[in-house]
């Protein structure tokens, strides 16, 4: 009876890992990120410390975090060198209010990624009605690595383009100060 209950036991977790959804990464990112916006008390976590780059992110995203790192936006209070961004890279900005309306869903999937679409509303706390009401439009590149969904690349969405968090690192890379 005993090795029924372990073979089922195993058998329910394989399932479980197996059918793992491709919004889980971006749910936790956008978790995350509510958290990291829902306060001033708090402290914030970054998307790309190391736990989360690692369990997050494809390897080829981390590769080019890391080299992207090496030329940080800013020092830390602590001396140490900060990311290369300067600013959150879903919300697109530094300043904000907590989000609201945040909705995911799965998109296409095309080559091996899947398309997640995440929209919300990062200005609920302003006074303009035309900031107050705007919707941010994010799409996170999914892929299947090594048997798990991880995060590929990160698009914020504008009126006439979207661009690629990815495409920026890389770019970092090759720029001269």
């Amino acid at each position: 009876m005993r090795k029924i209950l372990l073979v089922s036991a195993c058998i329910s977790i394989a399932w479980t890992a197996f059918a793992a959804d491709a919004t889980d990464p971006v749910r936790e990112v956008m978790a995350i990120t509510e958290r990291n916006w829902s306060s001033t008390d708090g402290e914030w976590v970054y998307l790309f410390d190391q736990e989360p780059l690692g369990r997050l992110f494809s390897r080829q995203f981390q590769a080019a975090y890391a080299e992207a790192s090496k030329r940080p936006a800013y020092d830390t209070d602590d001396g140490s060198p900060g990311d290369p961004f300067g600013y959150d890279v879903v919300t697109a900005s530094q300043d904000g209010c907590p989000l609201e309306d945040v909705v995911v869903t799965t998109g296409s999937q095309q080559q091996g990624i899947t398309r997640v679409k995440v929209t919300f509303k990062l200005w609920r706390c302003l006074d303009q009605p035309e900031l107050r009401e705007s919707v941010n439009e994010v799409h996170f590149d999914v892929m299947d690595e090594d048997g798990r969904f991880v995060i590929h690349d990160i698009h914020r969405i504008g009126p006439e383009d979207e661009d690629s968090v990815l495409a920026e690192m890389k770019q970092h890379v090759t720029e001269t100060y």
